[in-house]
Order: structure tokens, then C-alpha cells, then sequence
């Protein structure tokens, strides 16, 4: 195992610090940040590529931080001052293991989907903790895969790996920025499932979620936090449907994220009857 010391902010240091700042130099370097113990974890126990570990030349390491590194293999790890390592940690208590990760590249070939798909198609997500607590719900709910259109967040920011509380490193993701790649993805779909239905979603639609049958191929379309589905979408699905809300209600719309929670639990709920 080769290791480094890093004892000021040298330009390794400052490599550092713009792959958690920085979009377009994560894709420069075709790396990202991860900090945290679950996310940690699933990165490794999913197959992700570590490139390097980073954490404390002046601190005793547990028993967990210990074990990963010496298990785990890296093309360099980096031992910091507690100063430096605790100015990168962007928690409060700061972490005593930090990771760089090589990103994957996209590939609709990573979605696994049996006979009975459940997907998800989220366009142009625009906040970071959204398209993170999607990716968790997702994991949570047995979502093959989740698509994710246009320009949107960077998938690999640092807070939408956090919010995604280790499911990024196992739901597949893929960005598909292309309309038209997308199209030719769907219908290839339904060529393959002949009974796929996709669902689209409003809160001016008629139709009830619970009404719907989900017990079949489904893709959930989820629109963007702003302006919701663009009309390319909005006419690729073959439903519109509404989460009901209390009639007494002073909210007229859920959070993106939350909808989304509630429309996979009612496609899990149905199949699993």
C-alpha cells in the first residue's frame, strides 16, 4: 500500500478540495468525493473503484477505518494533519476517513430488469438533496434503475452522495442528456415488454394513483422541482395521475422527492400482494 503525507495545502491538497467544489474538475479528473461510513461501505462492497483514502497522520484510527484500509485496494492513500482533514470534512464531527471514488461511466446495460421492471425517469432535477433522497428511495423500493434527463445537478456532488445515504453506489443512474436517446431507449422498452405502461406525473391529472395497475412494466415520469415534465415527456406517457391529498389541505403539491416516495410504495404495495 503506497502513502503520502500531506502536511500543507499543496496542490494535491487543492486537488482535493475542488473535486468536492467543483463539477467540472471531477469530470477532469473522472473522480469524486465520499465521506461518510455507510457510503463508504456500500462504495466498496459494490465494486466501485477506490483511487485513494484520506485521513489522519496524528489521530488513532478505529478498528472500521483500520480494516478498510488495509483490505481495500488503492492506488495511493493520503496521510493529512488533523487540521487539514478536519477543513475537508464537511461534517461537524468531522469524518476519520474520506475516499476518492472513479466515477462510472453511463450505461443503460448497469439497469438489471428481470421480468417485471420498475423504473424511473426524473427530469432535470435541479436540488442536490432531491436526486439523493430519490436515489434512496429507489433502493428503499425496488426501483431497477433511474434515469435522469436533461441538464441537472451533478450526480456526483458531494451532497447528493450524502443525501443518498449509500444508495448511490447501488442503485444504477444513468444520465441520459439526449431526447432522443432517451426515445430510442423507450422504445427499444416496449418492444421487450409489450405490457409496459408509463406513468407521468400531475397535480392536475384525474387519475388516481391507487387506481392505476403498477403489478405490470412501469415507468414512473417525475417532473422537475420548477416547472415539472417538459412536453416531450408529458406525451411520451401513456397516464397522467395525481397522489391524492387531503381535501383540507393548505399544501397544493408534494415535494418532488416525497411524491416520488409515495408513487414507487404504491407500485411495491400492488406487486406485492
Amino acid at each position: 500500500m503506497k502513502v503520502q503525507n500531506i502536511f500543507s495545502k499543496n496542490a494535491l491538497y487543492q486537488k482535493f478540495e475542488v473535486l468536492k467544489a467543483n463539477r467540472n474538475k471531477r469530470y477532469k479528473y473522472n473522480e469524486f468525493f465520499v465521506e461518510g461510513v455507510r457510503n463508504i461501505n456500500e462504495a466498496i462492497h459494490n465494486n466501485w473503484s477506490i483511487v485513494s483514502f484520506l485521513y489522519s497522520s496524528q489521530d488513532k484510527l478505529s478498528d472500521w477505518a483500520t480494516n478498510i484500509i488495509k483490505q481495500t485496494q488503492t492506488e495511493m492513500n493520503y496521510e493529512l494533519t488533523s487540521e487539514l482533514l478536519i477543513e475537508l470534512s464537511s461534517k461537524e464531527d468531522s469524518s476519520e476517513l474520506l475516499a476518492i471514488v472513479k466515477m462510472r461511466q453511463d450505461n443503460i446495460n448497469q439497469i438489471k430488469m428481470g421480468d417485471c421492471p420498475l423504473l424511473a425517469i426524473f427530469d432535470r432535477p435541479s436540488n442536490k438533496g432531491n436526486l439523493g433522497t430519490m436515489i434512496r428511495s429507489c433502493d428503499a423500493l425496488g426501483v431497477n434503475g433511474l434515469i435522469i434527463t436533461g441538464h441537472s445537478v451533478d450526480l456526483y456532488d458531494p451532497d447528493v452522495i450524502a443525501s443518498s445515504m449509500g444508495s448511490f453506489f447501488k442503485v444504477p443512474v444513468i444520465r441520459m442528456t439526449e431526447n432522443s436517446t432517451l426515445l430510442s431507449w423507450v422504445e427499444d422498452l416496449r418492444k421487450s415488454y409489450p405490457c409496459l405502461i408509463i406513468v407521468g406525473s400531475s397535480s392536475h391529472a384525474d387519475k388516481k394513483l391507487y387506481e392505476i395497475d403498477l403489478t405490470v412494466p412501469t415507468i414512473f415520469l417525475i417532473g422537475n422541482e420548477t416547472v415539472g415534465l417538459n412536453n416531450n415527456l408529458t406525451e411520451l406517457s401513456d397516464i397522467m395521475t395525481t397522489i391524492p391529498m387531503d381535501v383540507n389541505s393548505s399544501a397544493t403539491s408534494f415535494n418532488v422527492s416525497c411524491a416520488a416516495t409515495v408513487m414507487f410504495y404504491e407500485a411495491m404495495r400492488q406487486r406485492d400482494k
